[in-house]
C-alpha cells in the first residue's frame, strides 16, 4: 500500500517535474523567441526609424542647406539684383543724357530763323526752258523753320559785285521754309540775243544769304557745284528774289 502510495507519488512527482521542466523549456524558448523577436523588431523597428530619422535628418539638412543655399541665393540674387537695379538706375539715368542731344538735333525747336549755308543745301541746275537761265533750289536741312529773305547774292568766278534782282520778280510774303522743304530763285545768265558785253565761261558760284534788313548777308555761303563745262554770264546777268515755287521763279 504504502509502496504504491510511494510509486504514486514519485509518479506524481516526476510528472510533476516533466512539466515543471516543459514549462521552463517553454518559457526559455518562448523568451528566447520574445527577446529575439523583439530584439529583431526593435532592430527592424530601428533600422525603419533609422532610415526615417536619417531621411528626415537628411530632409533637414536639406531644408538647412536648401534654407542656406536659398539664403546665399537669395542674397546673391538680391546683391545682383541690387546690382542689375543699380545698373539699371545708372542706365536709366544716364539715357536721358545720353539720348538728350539726339532728341534735341531732331526736335524742332519752334523758332523762325534767318535761312543761310550751314542750315541749307543748295542746288544750281541749268535750264534749257527759259534758255540762258539757271535754277537755284535751296532747302532747308535745319530743324528749324527759316526765312528766305530778299533774293541771293550770287557771284560768279572772281566777281567783284552781285548781279542785280528783277524787281517785278518780288513776291507778296517772305518765303517761309519748314524743315525739309525748298525755295527757289532763277538765275537769268546771259542775253539771249547777244547783246550784252564781258561774255565768259565762269566754273565757280558762291551764293550767299540776305537778313531781314536786306542789306547784307547773314551766316555761311552756299557754294553749289556747276557743270564741268562751266557756265556763260555776260554783263546782262540777274536774279530773281525767292520764290515758294519753281514754277513761279522760272517765269522771269
Amino acid at each position: 500500500m504504502s509502496s504504491i502510495r510511494n510509486s504514486r507519488s514519485r509518479l506524481v512527482t516526476t510528472a510533476a517535474a516533466v512539466v515543471l521542466a516543459a514549462l521552463s523549456l517553454t518559457a526559455c524558448d518562448d523568451g528566447t523567441g520574445v527577446t529575439d523577436e523583439g530584439a529583431s523588431a526593435n532592430t527592424a523597428a530601428t533600422g525603419t526609424a533609422a532610415t526615417p530619422g536619417a531621411s528626415s535628418a537628411g530632409s533637414d539638412a536639406s531644408k538647412d542647406s536648401g534654407s542656406g543655399s536659398g539664403s546665399s541665393a537669395k542674397g546673391s540674387s538680391s546683391s545682383g539684383g541690387s546690382s542689375s537695379g543699380d545698373a539699371e538706375d545708372s542706365s536709366d539715368a544716364a539715357e536721358p543724357g545720353a539720348d538728350a542731344p539726339a532728341q534735341k538735333a531732331q526736335e524742332p525747336s519752334g523758332k523762325v530763323v534767318t535761312c543761310e549755308g550751314s542750315t541749307t543745301r543748295t542746288v544750281a541746275a541749268p535750264l534749257t526752258r527759259p534758255v540762258n537761265h539757271m535754277l537755284l533750289t535751296v532747302t532747308n536741312t535745319g530743324r528749324n523753320t527759316c526765312f528766305l529773305y530778299g533774293y541771293p547774292a550770287v557771284r560768279f568766278g572772281e566777281a567783284q559785285s552781285v548781279p542785280p534782282v528783277i524787281e517785278d520778280s518780288q513776291p507778296q510774303a517772305v518765303v517761309k521754309l519748314a524743315p525739309g522743304q525748298s525755295g527757289y530763285a532763277a538765275v537769268s545768265l546771259s542775253a539771249t540775243d547777244g547783246s550784252a558785253s564781258n561774255g565768259r565761261t565762269e566754273k565757280s558760284l558762291e551764293v550767299y544769304f540776305q537778313g531781314r534788313s536786306g542789306s547784307e548777308s547773314v551766316g555761311s555761303g552756299a557754294t553749289p557745284s556747276l557743270p564741268a563745262k562751266g557756265v556763260y554770264v555776260d554783263d546782262s546777268l540777274k536774279v530773281t528774289y525767292w520764290q515758294q515755287t519753281m514754277d513761279t521763279a522760272i517765269d522771269w
